[in-house]
């Protein structure tokens, strides 16, 4: 069995983002060289989140209303975390989206349903943040 790891980073320029990665962890199988085996994409980071689903725009705005009404930006002091800190809404946003995906890789390529695409999810960017990709396999 084989593997590989390589590390993905993002500096989003707001603090809330939807971003597709599917392409990206599409070169990662190619560079791999891993024809059947697992993909695991993780968030390193505890604002941060990587999860499957529809690139729609309509349905993304629906994820940020949807998460805003759950865990709210504002006001700061609701949270008991945000002493010194204004990002407790993120860590709510990140549980509540998943820290991670793992996809099977079939034939060289990654065994999607129609429609999924892989998407970093970002709750409190401005700053930069790293995403893991491990292949393993043969």
């Amino acid at each position: 069995m084989r593997s590989y790891r390589k590390e993905l980073w993002f500096n989003i320029p707001t603090r809330r983002a939807f971003v597709n990665i599917t392409p990206l962890l599409e070169e990662c199988v190619r560079e791999s060289g891993i024809t059947d085996g697992l993909l695991l994409c993780n968030a390193m980071h505890i604002t941060a989140s990587v999860f499957i689903n529809d690139d729609e725009e309509g349905l993304h705005e629906d994820f940020e209303r949807w998460l805003e009404k759950l865990a709210p930006e504002k006001p700061y002091e609701q949270y008991r975390h945000n002493v010194g800190e204004d990002n407790a809404d993120a860590h709510l946003k990140r549980t509540i989206m998943g820290r991670e995906v793992v996809i099977a890789i079939t034939d060289g390529k990654l065994d999607l349903g129609p429609w999924e695409q892989v998407f970093y999810g970002e709750f409190d960017g401005k700053r930069p943040k790293r995403v893991l990709v491990k292949i393993i396999g043969e």
